[in-house]
């Protein structure tokens, strides 16, 4: 006599709430091709800084090359908000296009007075403000125990900035002075063209209808908010202003040829944009806190051997190595920080405003760094404040992981 069948159990609900939605692949991989194109747009100046100074059109290129950093930070703060009320099958495409204004600009004439390369470069920090919408919107993708692993492969767009590196100086000076930016926005016209069209929403994605200024506020009551936020203007911040200001510091400190010390630069933001991931991946596996502890003594060791400026054979390169590696790693644990203790609801307005602290980490350092180096001739004293900035960051990560361990207790 033939038995019934055993009925199926139903699915567990730890077990649907970690599926992975159809469709996560492609909107990780839009995302991130979104984030690095804007950010090889964001950074276009950057490389050009020698060359602004050897040009006569500025004594100093700081400023010229800090202006995006700064208003691609501060514009995290109000796009994050944007991104939890529109999402960011809206404002990917759409920044990217408002971004190839100034991008043209600068390439078709405004790169040739200090006047059109502040203006050029305010503008320009419009593309640096993608990262805020790109955070939220991977997160609303995937389950908290994934979360980690996708914002820090999304992450790897950062490597925009070392395609400028690598491609700005070499198309200036073989195909010309236009060349980078027609390319750049080229680029980006087609990629808003393709999100337009192909960036999917998520199933989990739900419009924030409260107002921006409420959202705003509410984040700023949040500890975790601020915390992160010096975490982020440490590891991120660190990583920009090195991308930024690693040309210039490497022609003074070890007279290096422009383009020796665009490549050396280029190789510096590869190894930390590769490493972003794996802070990603590391804190889902063994917590976030724990992932960023070992990402701040890496940068910390490499911060008291530069002190000492060493030759830049071998040890001083293996130093920068080191330091690069440290500052992807806690680049992509931040935000997996930032995961596992704000509400869904909240990701894209708190990103907003450590993205803008990341941003403001890296526009400060290299104006510090210009003023150490003019008044005492070396950049010891500026890698020692960075080292004492690691080692704040090394208690607030303590202070955060021993608050997640009462909260989970009180539960």
């Amino acid at each position: 006599m033939p038995t019934a069948p055993t009925p199926r159990s139903a699915p567990s609900s730890s077990t649907a709430a970690d599926a992975i939605p159809r469709g996560a692949a492609r909107a990780l991989l839009l995302a991130t091709l979104g984030f690095g194109l804007n950010f090889w747009a964001w950074a276009l100046l950057s490389p050009l800084g020698p060359v602004v100074v050897e040009r006569g059109i500025a004594e100093d290129a700081s400023l010229v090359v800090a202006i995006p950093v700064l208003v691609g930070s501060l514009g995290r703060i109000p796009i994050g908000a944007l991104t939890d009320r529109f999402g960011g099958r809206v404002l990917f495409p759409l920044a990217s296009l408002v971004t190839v204004i100034p991008v043209l600009f600068l390439g078709l004439g405004g790169q040739n007075s200090l006047t059109g390369l502040l203006v050029g470069g305010f503008f320009l920090g419009i593309g640096g403000t993608t990262f805020a919408i790109g955070v939220p919107y991977v997160n609303s993708w995937f389950p908290p125990a994934k979360r980690g692993m996708a914002t820090g492969i999304y992450g790897v767009g950062m490597g925009g900035t070392a395609i400028s590196a690598f491609t700005t100086l070499p198309l200036t000076q073989s195909l010309g002075p236009s060349t980078p930016f027609v390319l750049t926005a080229i680029c980006l016209v087609i990629y808003a063209v393709i999100a337009f069209f192909l960036l999917p929403t998520s199933p989990h994605w739900t419009s924030a209808r409260s107002s921006v200024i409420g959202r705003t506020l509410a984040v700023m009551r949040l500890k975790v908010t601020w915390q992160s936020c010096y975490l982020y203007a440490l590891s991120f911040g660190g990583f920009v202003a090195f991308s930024v200001f690693l040309p210039t510091m490497l022609k003074n400190w070890y007279d290096l040829e422009t383009s020796d010390a665009s490549f050396r630069t280029a190789g510096f933001v590869v190894v930390a944009v590769l490493l972003r991931p794996l802070g990603g991946v590391l804190s889902d596996r063994i917590g976030a806190a724990r992932a960023l502890l070992g990402s701040y003594i890496a940068v910390a060791l490499a911060a008291l051997v530069l002190i000492a400026q060493p030759a830049l054979m071998p040890l001083g390169t293996l130093a920068f190595i080191v330091m690069a590696a440290g500052l992807g790693l806690g680049s992509g644990a931040v935000f997996a920080l930032v995961a596992q203790t704000t509400d869904a609801s909240q990701v894209g307005s708190v990103t907003g405003f450590v993205g803008a602290a990341g941003g403001l980490g890296g526009f400060v350092p290299p104006l510090v760094m210009a003023a150490v180096h003019a008044s005492t001739g070396t950049y010891a004293p500026g890698v020692a404040l960075l080292l004492l900035a690691t080692l704040g960051a090394v208690l607030v990560t303590i202070a955060v992981s021993r608050g997640r361990r009462r909260s989970a207790a009180s539960a």
